[in-house]
């Protein structure tokens, strides 16, 4: 990527970027999302101004200060060509404006071309959502598997085994970010109280509960698993991959695919899943939409409203197919 990219506008990236992280103290992956995006933007420019962008622009200057509304427009139209979500090209045309608006406030630019610019509509759609025999099938195979590496007599697999069973059973009582589970330390736990505190977009704090049986296997995971994975390096994280640091986005995303792969019968994939999962069964459980959005940390809660069509969509169903006039 750095042979698409100016002195002038590795220099803009860095200072928007440190401006993200240390001013308004943006998490790590906004601050990457934001610069995936921005640099996505800056090959297209360079394609359709090789004579005056990338190693070809006049010193001191980058490409991101000339960018105008048509050649935004240009971005998006290819992009949409190509496929992409819609989801995802709101999510650039975000980005960019973020960027527009930091640029004019220091002074790098004396218009924001954004602001004729129309946002895609991102859909609304959700992934599948389990249903509650699924979720049973789904931790009561993790618990045979605890036992299985226990009857092997394997300490590792056995602490694998247990920490997979903890991380499925919490990620669906809490509906939590996949990051978010990745970031927790022993100590965020309050187990007399079965509450956890998490840190979650814009470093906003939380308390979320958990029920019974994620307080259970909590409690096998931190009295007969995690010792077998620590090491003298592990600190303070509560989950631990197998070489014994702290769990990483990508593994949680891993034991959570091969956990729903197992069970044959849904196309629901990935930690986001069992999010939707959560949040759908909480609703269907009689939960009001406020307690929703406090539990899965939704700044607005229109974020937290998409679940109620799911949720209604299933009781329109459930309707159909049992009432004899419906």
């Amino acid at each position: 990527m750095g042979d698409q990219c100016s002195a002038a506008d590795l220099a803009r990236l860095e200072a928007f970027a440190d401006h993200q992280r240390h001013e308004l103290h943006r998490s790590e992956n906004t601050v990457r999302a934001y610069e995936t995006d921005l640099r996505d933007l800056l090959v297209h420019l360079r394609i359709e101004h090789p004579e005056t962008t990338g190693p070809a622009a006049p010193t001191g200057v980058s490409a991101l200060d000339a960018v105008d509304l048509t050649d935004l427009r240009r971005w998006l139209a290819g992009m949409a060509r190509g496929g992409l979500a819609r989801a995802t090209l709101a999510r650039r045309v975000s980005s960019v404006r973020t960027y527009m608006a930091w640029a004019v406030r220091e002074g790098l630019r004396e218009d924001d071309p954004t602001v004729r610019l129309a946002s895609p509509t991102a859909d609304s759609t959700l992934p599948p959502v389990l249903q509650r025999q699924q979720v049973g099938r789904l931790l009561s195979g993790l618990s045979e598997a605890v036992a299985a590496a226990d009857e092997a007599e394997d300490p590792i697999a056995a602490g694998v085994a247990r920490r997979d069973l903890a991380v499925l059973e919490l990620l669906y009582a809490t509906g939590i970010r996949v990051a978010e589970l990745a970031g927790l330390d022993v100590d965020d736990l309050d187990r007399a109280r079965r509450t956890l505190t998490v840190v979650g977009k814009g470093d906003r704090q939380r308390t979320v509960p958990y029920g019974g049986p994620a307080a259970q296997a909590l409690e096998d995971w931190l009295e007969h698993g995690r010792s077998r994975l620590a090491r003298a390096a592990s600190g303070p994280a509560l989950f631990l991959g197998t070489r014994g640091g702290r769990i990483g986005v990508r593994q949680v995303r891993a034991v959570v695919d091969r956990s729903l792969e197992g069970l044959g019968d849904t196309s629901a994939r990935g930690p986001h899943a069992l999010r939707h999962t959560a949040a759908t069964h909480l609703l269907d459980g009689g939960a009001d939409l406020r307690s929703v959005q406090e539990v899965l940390g939704h700044s607005s809660l229109q974020t937290t409203q998409v679940y109620t069509h799911v949720s209604i969509d299933r009781l329109r169903e459930g309707y159909r197919q049992a009432h004899p006039r419906a």
